[in-house]
């Protein structure tokens, strides 16, 4: 199993989710529908299906287009908000393509019907990936939207939090570096945020996205992840988590910076490398 990561609008990703034997593909959130395309076309892929984590438009605007040019494509996801929806999912349903499997992760808080997708390959070692929309940042969490800090709570460790810690994150959008930023005003003591942001910036300074990290990072560095730490709730003045969770929140939304341009890229990636293979391979 192989994932793209495309960069597009903004600061926003879509995947592709690619059986290397079939050379069937799943699209993840594909709000450029056609980019999405050109890079089926170029791989030699066929496009089977399209994971869906939540109806904003800069998720789900390229649905209805992909279902005009692609005949017989499933469209799924958690809320019928989403456009061109032809499969409603629920929590823990498990869909498979070929020799990927997904499961589905209901994670309301954002919207009220997001979803996150578990993915893994039958007879594969490789780490298997979790694609996490706006639930879950390279350091940083969405929104709360539509929801609760309890329902985030939930999400993040209930859920994702539960996963197998060596899970590759993918997340919706380029926010790492401002996350990160945050993340020091956090804990300015933590090393790992210290040692993440730089790596970060010279990643952005090299054109490069910073997805995926694991969940076992994420819990080194994110605030969001790390509610019981004593310099997170010295800087919430709270203990009980889910109070921790809830000023956390507040206070990113009111933590101001300068965005980080994503510039275009896309990057072939094999769930089973390290960084540094990555690197020689793109």
């Amino acid at each position: 199993m192989k994932v793209k990561v495309i960069s597009i609008l903004e600061d926003n990703y879509m995947y592709l989710v690619i059986e290397e034997q079939s050379k069937q593909a799943i699209a993840v959130d594909p709000a450029v529908p056609h980019r999405l395309l050109e890079i089926v076309k170029r791989e030699g892929l066929t496009l089977t299906a399209v994971l869906t984590t939540h109806h904003h438009w800069d998720h789900a605007r390229g649905n209805e287009a992909l279902l005009k040019e692609v005949p017989g494509l499933k469209v799924f996801g958690g809320d019928d908000r989403i456009g061109g929806l032809t499969d409603k999912v629920t929590n823990s349903q498990e869909l498979k393509f070929s020799s990927i499997n997904v499961r589905c992760l209901f994670t309301p808080c954002h919207t009220s019907g997001h979803m996150c997708y578990f993915v893994w390959e039958d007879e594969c070692t490789d780490a298997p990936a979790v694609f996490t929309g706006d639930t879950l940042f390279i350091g940083g969490c969405g929104r709360f939207l539509e929801g609760t800090a309890e329902q985030m709570y939930h999400n993040l460790t209930q859920v994702l939090g539960s996963l197998p810690q060596d899970t590759k994150v993918f997340c919706g959008h380029e926010y790492t570096i401002k996350n990160l930023k945050f993340a020091m005003l956090v804990e300015p003591e933590n090393e790992k945020v210290k040692e993440m942001l730089s790596w970060a910036r010279a990643r952005d300074d090299d054109d490069k996205p910073t997805v995926p990290s694991t969940l076992m990072e994420e819990f080194e560095y994110n605030p969001f992840l790390r509610l019981s730490e004593e310099g997170v709730q010295k800087f919430t003045g709270k203990t009980d988590p889910i109070e921790v969770l809830r000023v956390l929140r507040k206070e990113k939304d009111k933590f101001k910076k300068p965005k980080e341009r994503l510039p275009p890229h896309v990057l072939f990636l094999k769930l089973g490398q390290t960084k540094e293979e990555q690197e020689v391979n793109n």
